[in-house]
């Protein structure tokens, strides 16, 4: 195992976090689309999505520096995972494609959940990290589910 690196950490945590920023970026606004569209119910106000995506990201990215320190070469699913949490934004706010993003939606549950399983086998402090982030992946599905359902 690799000695604690607060560079490392660092640039491991802003590297998700900047993940997170382009995709919103890209995406466009975001709030002026969500509150026009037909919501199911539980439908958090807008405001709360960046909030929790911020607090997510720094979990996975500090879930991924945990894991990289035992095994460089074990973050291939996490990668994975990530794109596909980067297109979710731009298909649905960006081309309004509502059946594909539930679709990106389901496909990104599996893969946390995939993440997590493998994560567990290497750093269980890691694994645990992203366990907010597989519930908040779960409801993010329903939501896409029902958006496109319900528009």
């Amino acid at each position: 195992m690799k000695k604690f690196s607060l560079t490392d950490l660092l640039i491991s945590v802003v590297t998700a976090e900047l993940v997170g920023a382009v995709s919103a970026v890209i995406a466009g606004d975001f709030g002026g689309f969500y509150s026009q569209i037909v919501r199911p119910p539980l439908s958090p106000p807008a405001t709360v999505f960046p909030i929790v995506w911020a607090v997510l990201y720094a979990l996975m990215g500090v879930s991924a520096y945990l894991v990289k320190r035992k095994r460089p070469d074990s973050l291939k699913i996490y990668i994975i995972q990530l794109a596909v949490n980067f297109s979710w934004s731009i298909v649905f706010f960006r081309f309004r494609l509502f059946l594909l993003s539930a679709i990106v939606a389901a496909a990104l549950l599996i893969l946390v959940g995939v993440m997590i399983m493998r994560f567990c086998k290497i750093s269980r402090p890691a694994a645990a990290m992203n366990v907010p982030y597989l519930l908040w992946s779960a409801f993010a599905a329903y939501l896409a589910a029902a958006i496109y359902i319900i528009n």
